[in-house]
């Protein structure tokens, strides 16, 4: 079980980077402390993983046929490649950085489910586009409920706050279902765990990285990507978790990063683009062009270093 360590890391490295898109805005909002935000995400993300999780893992890890040195060689050049992007702050796409990894085996094995891959990549284009139209509707719908309340400003941000709270607690659920398959499908592809147990170990993985290290990544998508008041971000939060439920139900793992940066650029549209910090979505843009690439490269580089032997000079 030793070789799961390298699914482990994965796990840690996805909940640092991507689960703080969950509590990014909630957070960055004020109305929600961190680690308030981190305990009820970690705890959302495990359930969503046990309860939900086993229709990604499926489509996984069916995009390549696997061994177990190549399942761990495939895990840790993700878990590297989401590392680098989040010790720098970025939001990068973790089904991008598995994928990409696993092209890289599957290079190798001249083996790769090509239409598998393509619904997954389809999928990958769908999301932010997705994030932003959903948020275009549901700020539209819920801002003519609540601009209606005749409530007082101190019932209104308590209002505001339970929304964040429940909001996240979905997107957190979500995402632990949604994401399980990019921490632990390839060592089930590999026959060395069942689903249920890649559900718990993935879910558990991504909830030690939620609190461990997600601070970062949280101050980026939550406030130098776009100014949110709590309403919006209320919005950008619900969003987020619906777009991710969708492909939960699709059975296609897909970025909460790319789900919550559509997101954001629709309030952006509503609010005007001059609430939009471009400088900050460009390098996020480039971060999720070379982020499949990178991993690629990585796993390549892995699989040729573990394929070395020394032979000792007689």
């Amino acid at each position: 079980m030793v070789s799961l360590l390298g699914g482990v890391f994965l796990g840690w490295s996805l909940g640092a980077n991507d689960a703080s898109n969950i509590i990014g805005t909630a957070v960055s909002s004020r109305m929600v402390k961190f680690w308030h935000a981190a305990f009820l995400a970690a705890l959302a993300c495990i359930l969503g993983a046990v309860i939900s999780g086993q229709a990604g893992i499926e489509t996984l890890k069916g995009l390549t046929s696997l061994n177990v040195n190549q399942a761990v060689i495939s895990s840790v050049a993700a878990a590297v490649t989401v590392t680098m992007m989040t010790i720098i702050g970025l939001p990068v796409s973790t089904s991008q950085a598995v994928v990409g990894a696993i092209i890289g085996m599957g290079i190798l094995n001249s083996q790769l489910n090509v239409p598998g891959l393509g619904k997954v990549v389809i999928c990958w284009l769908g999301t932010p586009v997705g994030g932003l139209v959903i948020t275009l509707a549901l700020y539209r719908v819920l801002a003519l409920f609540y601009n209606k309340l005749s409530i007082s400003l101190f019932d209104t941000d308590r209002l505001l706050r339970a929304a964040l709270i429940l909001s996240a607690g979905y997107g957190a659920y979500a995402l632990g279902a949604n994401n399980v398959a990019n921490v632990t499908a390839v060592f089930v592809g590999a026959g060395m765990i069942t689903v249920s147990v890649a559900a718990l170990v993935g879910g558990v993985s991504i909830a030690i990285g939620i609190l461990t290290f997600s601070r970062p990544v949280v101050k980026t998508v939550g406030s130098k990507l776009v100014n949110l008041d709590p309403f919006s971000a209320f919005v950008v939060s619900l969003s987020l978790a619906i777009t991710i439920h969708i492909y939960t139900m699709i059975g296609v793992p897909v970025s909460s990063s790319q789900a919550v940066i559509g997101s954001v650029l629709g309030i952006g549209i509503i609010k005007g683009a001059n609430t939009v910090r471009f400088e900050t979505l460009k390098r996020i843009l480039l971060a999720w062009l070379f982020t499949p690439v990178v991993a690629c490269s990585i796993a390549l580089a892995l699989s040729f270093i573990s394929r070395l032997s020394y032979t000792p000079v007689s």
